[in-house]
């Protein structure tokens, strides 16, 4: 009979995409969402009846407990970039993935597998970035042997930075960013997705693993690299930290007067705390190698899925040939 796993928060944008791994190597797979209507896409992942969305609330532990039953591994891909009603960063990424962490080892399933995020720091002025070191250090206390993956930002066609900034080079005559200065390592999804397959195989050794792409650059640099791709010339202009933290107060203010109508998705103060700090690999952490994974370069794949972007579309090339037909 083939093994089972349970992924929370196996529809999302990294979660979708180690269900297709694991449906593709014979494992049964449970897809822990709120919507199970909205996830019905995984379905097809796997033959008939192999891939199931089913209903649950992290921050329940008969509803935990309940989807976990029967299962030999797990993996916890919830996580939030915002805080929003009782999803706090500490309900969610803290007490969640510790109430996942407690009962899969009261459940005795063999293997547990926790994303993270580079970053993740007890000490951090970042409240994302302390949820997440909380989470951490409460899934390893339930579950020691568990394995802990901390992507850099990640990217691949359903990511919501370089669709989000190459959306808004449409209709703003200059990209705005903040933190154009701070390091990011930019990871494949399919990468993390590789590294979390070997995690509930019992393939990678317990512990942290920061994964990180090959390129490291700046914000402003991944902004140039990303606008090359869509072939649009716009000006990236930095922002500074104390103007971007009164921007994000004022988003909050907006929010909090309308009694929440409208939902602060376009700058926090945290977001901005978080962009004070590199998102790059630490020296000397244990990575893609330690996993015998070779990360993919995002050349290779930002054209993939960035050319909807481009004034042309999927005509762009076409028409760049004919111009250079006319020059001959």
């Amino acid at each position: 009979m083939s093994k089972l796993v349970t992924i929370y928060g196996g529809s999302g944008f990294v979660g979708r995409y180690i269900v297709r791994r694991l449906a593709k190597d014979g494992w049964r797979v449970r897809v822990a969402v709120r919507r199970p209507n909205e996830a019905l896409f995984v379905k097809p992942y796997g033959s008939v009846g192999q891939v199931e969305p089913v209903f649950c609330n992290i921050r329940d532990d008969a509803s935990v407990r309940a989807v976990m039953h029967g299962a030999d591994a797990v993996i916890n891909c919830v996580g939030v970039l915002s805080e929003s009603g009782k999803n706090s960063f500490d309900a969610v990424q803290a007490e969640g993935a510790a109430r996942i962490a407690r009962i899969a080892a009261e459940q005795g399933v063999a293997h547990l597998v926790q994303l993270s995020a580079i970053g993740a720091d007890a000490a951090s002025p970042s409240a994302y970035a302390r949820s997440k070191a909380k989470g951490e250090a409460a899934v390893r206390a339930a579950f020691p042997a568990a394995v802990i993956l901390r992507p850099s930002v990640i990217f691949g066609p359903e990511d919501q930075f370089f669709n989000r900034f190459a959306g808004m080079t449409r209709f703003a005559p200059a990209l705005a960013v903040v933190g154009g200065n701070t390091k990011f390592q930019p990871v494949h999804v399919d990468d993390v997705a590789k590294a979390a397959v070997l995690g509930v195989t019992g393939k990678a050794a317990l512990g942290i693993y920061e994964l990180g792409g090959p390129d490291v650059a700046t914000f402003r640099q991944l902004m140039q690299e990303m606008l090359a791709v869509i072939e649009r010339r716009k000006m990236v202009i930095n922002i500074p930290f104390f103007l971007a933290h009164i921007m994000a107060g004022a988003f909050g203010l907006l929010q909090t007067l309308t009694l929440g109508l409208f939902t602060n998705k376009i700058l926090t103060r945290d977001q901005v705390r978080n962009l004070s700090r590199d998102n790059v690999v630490a020296p000397g952490a244990k990575g893609f190698a330690d996993l015998g994974i070779v990360p993919t370069a995002m050349e290779a794949v930002l054209p993939e899925y960035l050319w909807r972007y481009r004034a042309s579309g999927q005509y762009a090339s076409i028409k760049n040939s004919a111009k250079n037909l006319r020059k001959i």
